[in-house]
């Protein structure tokens, strides 16, 4: 495994854990498969874990994890302040101490601002005396270094990376993000802040592999380097210096081998000119198909109505950049065929979905859009026979 350093020269593995993607069962986090898989990565040397209060089940699941291994002392972990949530002064302490109960633990190393968007929220916390409970819990040692994490464009990133002495940042980054949302300029300030820059979406939801275009993975499959679509995806990140650390949101333990494998081989700066030109022509593949950037970070979930937005977009999107066959065949399995139908035909247009979007998408109007393609009369007919016999 390899390091680079914070703002104190601590050293962050570059790989970092994220696990808002633990596998579950019924519902409920598969602790047991997570503790394989957790404690496989700590072991080769990640010791950056990130988790947040609204991923549910996952700071306990953590803090569990932890503690059955006796290994608090060989991690760092990062958790977030639901801060959309805050309403007073006193509500960053009933939050904060939540936190800790769940996690089984005195104090967070890297602890972000969850889901900043613009400047009027940080500009909102400050009212709400935020500065001071920051400067409250540092100085007992609660707190070892504050951030933010990020949802928005590069001006507001740029203003709220001017509104305060951050320890570290957190942003959505990756080779199809690099001029949106923070992208390569919020990326290039923080750096030059000597602010260190954590990494999520890196794979944007596992899209950037498994949902590539025939066409990009033929590419990819005859290219010499011989690298798989995920190596590709983080030796773009891993080759720019200001990158500190690169979350994967790994849930098998094929994915943790193949992770701390690349990660313990890049270098900055070897990506050479004709494998940038590869990586464009992916990038040229995926735009022309994809109908809906969504990231499957599912923070428009949960739906009150309980349609399941992010899968919804992701069988859309298969039909263009697959097939319009393993689009509709995988929103039969996972969304027609559930007991409790969760199709879009149920959205009431509240918006609620909206409001929470990192991604501004105008999910309202895409979900009709993908309804329309992913379900044609003759779809809905097969669909309420299929219904018929698998629940009569």
């Amino acid at each position: 495994m390899q390091y680079r350093e914070d703002r104190y020269q601590k050293r962050i593995s570059i790989l970092g854990y994220g696990c808002m993607r633990f596998t579950r069962k019924g519902g409920v986090i598969d602790i047991d498969k997570a503790e394989k898989e957790v404690m496989a990565a700590i072991d080769s040397g990640v010791n950056y874990l990130d988790t947040a209060y609204i991923y549910p089940g996952s700071e306990a699941a953590v803090g569990e994890i932890l503690k059955r291994n006796g290994c608090r002392d060989r991690v760092c972990i990062a958790t977030k302040l639901p801060q959309y949530l805050i309403k007073s002064e006193k509500s960053p302490d009933k939050y904060f101490e939540e936190q800790l109960k769940r996690l089984q633990t005195d104090h967070i190393e890297y602890y972000l601002m969850h889901m900043l968007t613009d400047i009027a929220a940080w500009e909102k916390l400050c009212r709400l005396g935020i500065r001071e409970w920051i400067g409250r819990k540092k100085a007992e040692g609660s707190i070892r270094n504050i951030g933010f994490s990020f949802h928005g464009n590069t001006d507001m990133f740029l203003q709220i990376l001017q509104a305060y002495d951050w320890d570290f940042c957190q942003i959505q980054y990756n080779y199809m993000d690099e001029d949106s949302q923070a992208g390569r300029a919020g990326l290039k300030a923080a750096a030059e802040k000597g602010i260190p820059v954590i990494i999520m979406e890196p794979l944007r939801g596992g899209k950037l592999v498994d949902l590539l275009p025939e066409e990009a993975k033929r590419l990819i499959r005859e290219n010499s380097r011989g690298w798989t679509p995920a190596e590709w995806a983080l030796r773009w990140l891993w080759d720019q210096p200001g990158v500190t650390c690169v979350l994967s949101g790994m849930n098998s333990l094929s994915m943790v081998v193949e992770n701390v494998g690349i990660a313990s081989r890049v270098r900055p700066g070897e990506l050479t000119a004709e494998d940038f030109a590869l990586i464009e022509a992916v990038k040229g593949e995926i735009n022309g198909r994809i109908r809906v950037g969504c990231t499957g970070c599912g923070y428009c979930m949960p739906c009150p109505e309980g349609i399941d937005i992010p899968t919804t977009f992701r069988c859309y999107n298969r039909m263009y950049t697959e097939n319009a066959g393993a689009g509709r065949f995988e929103y039969i399995q996972i969304i027609a065929l559930q007991k409790e139908m969760s199709d879009v035909s149920k959205c009431i247009e509240c918006g609620k979905c909206e409001s929470h979007c990192p991604q501004h998408l105008e999910i309202r109007r895409e979900l009709k859009t993908a309804g329309k393609k992913l379900q044609p009369w003759y779809f809905r007919i097969g669909v309420r026979l299929a219904r018929l016999f698998k629940f009569w």
